[in-house]
């Protein structure tokens, strides 16, 4: 039945980033990508002043931020006015996203495939999203959706490595 996917169940949303005003920028939590089969980082901005927002996912090798760096350049999807479409729009692959200064509120997806956009060969396993300096009228938070590889009663923690 096409009606057995649960969100919840099968694709968890964490919090990187709760919302907040956003003028000195700030980097989230590190959540760990062990047993992901693929994540996406769901980063927004509403954004009330046109000075832009760059959104960098960043990786490391612990959740406690060891030896953090960029990640590789991922797919990345732009819907850049949520109040008047719902298309997301796919942009040039990057490690990192650079609203424009349009006064709307965004949302930015960065499509996270472990082996393709961390450095696992040397032990970099988690994930977190750091946002630029911007303006005080910019709200922006960022959620992590996992794909777990194993479906089963036992769901991972992004929150231990």
């Amino acid at each position: 039945m096409a009606r057995q996917y649960s969100l919840p169940d099968m694709f968890p949303p964490v919090s990187l980033l709760p919302p907040a005003a956003d003028a000195a920028g700030r980097t989230g939590s590190y959540r760990t990508l062990k047993g992901a089969e693929k994540a996406w980082i769901v980063a927004r901005v509403n954004q009330g002043n046109a000075a832009q927002v760059t959104f960098s996912p960043l990786q490391a090798q612990d959740v406690s931020g060891t030896a953090s760096k960029a990640i590789n350049a991922v797919r990345v999807w732009l819907d850049n006015a949520t109040g008047t479409t719902d298309v997301f729009v796919a942009q040039t692959a990057g490690a990192t996203f650079q609203c424009d200064a349009s006064l709307a509120d965004k949302i930015v997806i960065f499509e996270i495939v472990p082996e393709v956009a961390l450095d696992m060969a040397n032990g970099f396993k988690t994930i977190a999203l750091q946002t630029s300096a911007s303006n005080g009228s910019n709200i922006t938070e960022a959620t992590l959706i996992v794909w777990e590889r194993y479906q089963g009663a036992d769901k991972i923690s992004t929150y231990t490595n």
